[in-house]
């Protein structure tokens, strides 16, 4: 089983947008979703200040953040002329406290992104079984849709994560989400725990950047040759510059295996690279957070929506799955997982899980792991520790 994670890859009128699929039909209201943790404690990062890049590509660090450096014993030169790009064990910032993801201007170029790889989360099938007390039979695959564009019309909300970790450059995908102590004016991003951080093999990742309706009129490979970056990131870069994750991950995610899985999940506070209005704004909507729960089976639908980069796909296009949801249980003691047919693979991982509730399009969970085979998708239940940890992020950064 792997985790959906892979490495990588003109600003539109402001509109709401619609969630076109199969049953699923409602508005997308673009906004950031959170994940787990809860107090202060638990939430990782904090907002600093946007670095630039100088003609000579050193990046130039504000006060604050290098202070932060500085406690770690990081050399705020060396990393200012590419010593970010040092993943020494002793260097590599874990704890939950110490994210620091200054804005380096221009790093991420369109063929940048595009030429980055993924990076999967694996499980085998037996270690999928292994729980299977409480898990409903293995669902039949169901093939991934390419989404209708332009996708600010379709599923604006939804868009790519790149990063920085020790094997390159990495993405993902991610969700905007509303933010309920900041209506209208969210910069908050909902994505997986093992987009973010490494888990308990590792740290925080670095450069972490949410484009949103990545790639907006879905051009093939051979169309974007000579592609600008207003038509790669039609909305603009928009770098986290905080970042949280439940305790569970930072403390036991781990690449391979199911460790951490139900607790895969992560929200984002970010700054457009260029501009100053929120990402709301910027994009015209934004989702809700559905943090109820339901059992799969309350749910008579749920969708998958994501950039998968992986064979047979590139990373250039969304698609979704659509697919009544069961039960996958990896241990007796963790949360039930929501689990759905679906044929995408590696870049999907973090891209979020909707369902229509009282008319309404809700983001459910995010997509997390999945079998080598590519013919199912897992997701966690956002329950309590979930929505603990979006509050604390939108109160204490929302507004940032």
């Amino acid at each position: 089983m792997r985790s959906i994670r892979t490495p990588v890859a003109h600003r539109r009128g402001r509109r709401h947008s619609l969630l076109v699929a199969g049953g699923l039909v409602a508005a997308l209201a673009l906004t950031a979703t959170a994940c787990g943790g809860g107090d202060e404690d638990k939430a990782a990062g904090k907002p600093g200040a946007t670095t630039s890049q100088a003609a000579d590509g050193k990046v130039k660090v504000p006060a604050d953040i290098a202070g932060k450096l500085k406690e770690h014993g990081i050399d705020v030169d060396q990393w200012a002329n590419g010593g970010w790009k040092d993943w020494d064990k002793d260097k590599w910032l874990s704890e939950a406290k110490d994210f620091v993801n200054p804005v380096i201007e221009g790093l991420w170029k369109p063929d940048r992104m595009k030429s980055a790889k993924e990076a999967d989360k694996t499980v085998s099938t037996k270690d999928a079984a292994a729980g299977q007390g409480v898990s409903d039979p293995e669902p039949e695959p169901v093939k991934a849709a390419a989404e209708k564009t332009p996708y600010h019309e379709y599923a604006a909300p939804v868009g790519k994560v790149f990063f920085d970790s020790p094997e390159g450059a990495m993405v993902c995908s991610g969700t905007v989400i509303k933010d309920a102590n900041h209506p209208g004016r969210s910069n908050l991003v909902w994505t997986a725990g093992h987009c973010v951080h490494a888990g308990g093999e590792g740290g925080w990742y670095r450069n972490l950047v949410f484009v949103p309706a990545y790639n907006d009129l879905g051009k093939s490979e051979a169309q974007l040759g000579k592609a600008t970056a207003s038509q790669i990131s039609p909305y603009g870069n928009w770098w986290a510059d905080w970042a949280s994750t439940s305790n569970e991950w930072i403390q036991g995610g781990s690449e391979t295996g199911g460790a951490g899985a139900a607790y895969d999940y992560a929200v984002l506070h970010v700054k457009p690279e260029q501009g100053s209005k929120s990402l709301e704004e910027t994009l015209g909507g934004a989702l809700d957070v559905d943090f109820s729960a339901p059992s799969a089976a309350e749910v008579t639908k749920m969708g998958a929506w994501g950039y998968p980069a992986a064979p047979p796909y590139n990373g250039l296009k969304m698609f979704k799955c659509i697919d009544q949801p069961g039960r996958l249980s990896l241990s007796t003691s963790l949360p039930t997982m929501y689990r759905i047919g679906c044929t995408m693979t590696g870049g999907s991982s973090g891209g979020g899980w909707f369902r229509v509730v009282d008319g309404k399009t809700k983001l459910v969970s995010n997509t997390s792991i999945g079998p080598t085979d590519n013919t199912w998708l897992a997701g966690p239940q956002l329950g309590p520790e979930a929505e603990a940890l979006y509050e604390n992020m939108s109160k204490k950064y929302g507004g940032q």
